[in-house]
């Protein structure tokens, strides 16, 4: 049997959980996950729950924070006055937006607090000081 190695190809079902149980992601109701390994293409903790498995093998991953998104970093958060948000946008808590670097990268932003005419804005990505579980399931090693 072919269990799963460095520069693989591999499609695997998901589900992904926080501690307190909530589901943030699943692949369960759509097509497997298809990604290759050591490319980067998912969080560092994911690809190594994997290596050694088999197709049909399941296992579930716990996943620190350091290993999946990062820690929060408040450095990443930035308090504006509401008239540098763009024209016309609904200024409410968890309205997302996108700044961009000076590359011309995107950052997706969402509106954590308004406090009278300021508005804090999170570029953070929305797992980052989380810790993770996966539950998982290899469908196919190509």
């Amino acid at each position: 049997m072919s269990t799963i190695k460095n520069a693989d190809t591999v499609k695997v079902h998901y589900t992904g959980t926080l501690e307190d149980g909530e589901v943030f992601d699943s692949s369960i109701d759509r097509e497997p996950l298809q990604f290759t390994l050591g490319q980067g293409q998912l969080i560092p903790g994911f690809e190594s729950a994997i290596i050694g498995l088999g197709v049909g093998d399941k296992t579930t991953t716990n996943i620190p924070c350091a290993e999946a998104y990062g820690e929060h970093n408040p450095q990443l958060e930035i308090t504006v006055e509401e008239s540098q948000l763009p024209e016309g946008m609904e200024v409410t808590i968890g309205a997302q937006l996108q700044l961009n670097q000076p590359d011309g990268q995107p950052i997706p932003c969402v509106i954590t607090k308004i406090d009278g005419e300021k508005a804090t804005i999170d570029a953070n990505h929305p797992l980052a000081g989380k810790d993770l579980t996966f539950n998982i399931e290899i469908v196919e090693i190509g």
